[in-house]
């Protein structure tokens, strides 16, 4: 590979976006047409969490082995099966006359999506470098804020068009059009096979794949069933996932240690840049994607709105995390992770202001206007976390492990975005319930645990400044008593980090 940049790269980036913005924009579709969903066919409260948490299920269990197949068998063509199999799920899911298999559909979507997903970001670290990864990034930022934005809207808008019964249809019906353009745009710009012949090609790990598929499952079934499932048992589930994924981690080591490529690269966790934005993405994810699942159920449960003003009452956040997400992308390889730390900080104070906002006018139905600005606040802090932090998380990594990386990341986020809904979502049903019927406080116990799980991620992200910071003044206490000069060791330690030169110079994280 030559070290000249592609000259189709912004253009490969164009699709790369198309198919971001087909996958995020069938998530925040479908929270707002959950009541639709539930009226049109009849579905219960547990298959409503199952249309959306079972998505994100599926997704996580094919990102790493997704992402490692890009790596070895071409991201081009692995990105095509997953827009292929996500737009063929569209056209099922809009079919579907029962809610069962509606959600069978759904599964599948899942699958395409995760599919696709790693070799996106895997196209990302390939075709850009340095400053122009982070403006990458932070354009695929700018459309997930853009699909989250007009995903309600759109779907509220079609619903009222088309009524309950079938509206809800519609909003699979759209990704059929998008998936079609994207295969066509993507046979003609984006880069084709693997480089290179290596041993990643010849050995998949299917042993891997089936520890780490059977212990996410194991892991995320007993949560998203957890309003359905009664007793005990799913946690003897939850806990038999944990130790197959313990043992997926011994699996890996012993066979690495025996000379053959695993599945994940666990030394990707000794970067201290991948290990903390790793740990952070998960965490982050369990308290936002809860949020939009709660006030649009709010909203038209239990204040009457149409799905189409319930779109809108939830778009500030959305709006607000699109514009963010670009100008983050722009400045993030300067400002390092004290910028994400900064944007959590703003999201745990918009949403802590929302629930205010619910508590004094929570019952009457102008709650969407006193939730605009603080939902706005939230939103453009979130748009300093999300492409910011997968920036600076993926920084180091070598572009040949680059998919797969990718698809770990994600797995995080999926398996956080599974368990954020569970916890989230049972916190409202729960409080629904118990409360016989008040919506707001339902709503406002589900924000409060959406607050708690974002606050999980600041004080990751707090740490990790502190320890970038500790460990910077050390490096210049050396250099100052005589040893090796602390420029010199961390540009060693990001140069080398990418045999083809490929990685981020990195300062907090960020780019010197």
């Amino acid at each position: 590979m030559t070290d000249a940049p592609d000259p189709r790269r912004w253009k490969a980036l164009g699709v790369c976006l198309v198919a971001g913005f087909m996958t995020l924009l069938d998530v925040s579709i479908v929270n707002v047409a959950l009541p639709s969903i539930r009226e049109g066919i009849g579905a219960s409260t547990s298959e409503l969490q199952w249309v959306v948490s079972g998505y994100a299920l599926a997704f996580g269990l094919v990102l790493v082995p997704a992402g490692r197949l890009g790596d070895a068998r071409g991201r081009r063509t692995m990105f095509i099966v997953g827009v292929a199999l996500f737009t063929l799920s569209s056209l099922a899911a809009g079919l579907a006359p029962t809610a069962f298999l509606l959600v069978v559909a759904r599964l599948v979507q899942g699958l395409g999506g995760g599919i696709l997903n790693p070799q996106v970001s895997g196209l990302i670290q390939e075709l850009f470098r340095g400053r122009e990864r982070g403006r990458a990034f932070g354009m695929l930022g700018a459309v997930i804020g853009i699909s989250t934005a007009v995903g309600p809207v759109l779907g509220g808008l079609i619903i009222r068009l088309l009524g309950v019964e079938t509206g809800w249809r519609w909003i699979f019906f759209v990704n059929i059009p998008i998936g079609i353009a994207a295969i066509a745009l993507s046979l003609r710009l984006l880069p084709g096979g693997p480089r290179e012949e290596t041993p990643t090609r010849r050995d998949l790990d299917l042993v891997g794949v089936g520890l780490l598929g059977a212990g996410v499952l194991a892991v995320l079934l007993p949560l998203v069933e957890q309003q359905e499932w009664r007793g005990d048992a799913k946690w003897a589930l939850l806990a038999g996932g944990v130790m197959l994924l313990a043992v997926f981690v011994l699996w890996e080591r012993r066979y690495a240690a025996r000379g053959h490529a695993a599945l994940v690269d666990l030394s990707l966790f000794a970067l201290p840049s991948y290990s903390a934005g790793s740990a952070l993405a998960m965490a982050y994810f369990s308290g936002f994607t809860g949020i939009f699942f709660v006030l649009t159920l709010y909203f038209q449960g239990g204040l009457g709105y149409s799905p189409l003003l319930a779109g809108l009452a939830v778009t500030p956040f959305a709006a607000g995390s699109a514009v963010a997400a670009a100008l983050g992308g722009r400045v993030v390889t300067t400002a390092g992770r004290p910028l994400v730390v900064g944007g959590l900080v703003a999201v745990v104070l918009g949403l802590v202001l929302t629930d205010v906002a619910l508590a004094l006018h929570g019952d009457s139905r102008s709650a969407g206007w006193w939730t605009a600005l603080p939902l706005l606040v939230g939103g453009l802090g979130s748009g300093l976390v999300i492409s910011p932090n997968q920036t600076l998380t993926l920084t180091e990594v070598p572009v040949a492990r680059a998919g797969t990386a990718g698809g770990v990341l994600q797995t995080g986020q999926r398996m956080g975005t599974a368990v954020g809904i569970a916890v989230v979502g049972s916190t409202y049903f729960g409080a629904l319930s118990s409360s016989r019927g008040d919506y707001g406080q339902a709503a406002s116990q589900g924000l409060r645990a959406a607050v708690a799980l974002t606050t999980v991620a600041l004080l990751i992200g707090v740490a990790d400044v502190v320890r970038s910071r500790r460990s910077s003044r050390g490096s210049s206490a050396r250099a100052a008593a005589g040893h090796q000069p602390a420029h010199e060791g961390h540009a060693d330690a990001t140069s080398q980090g990418d045999g083809e030169g490929a990685s981020t110079p990195s300062r907090v994280g960020g780019e010197t």
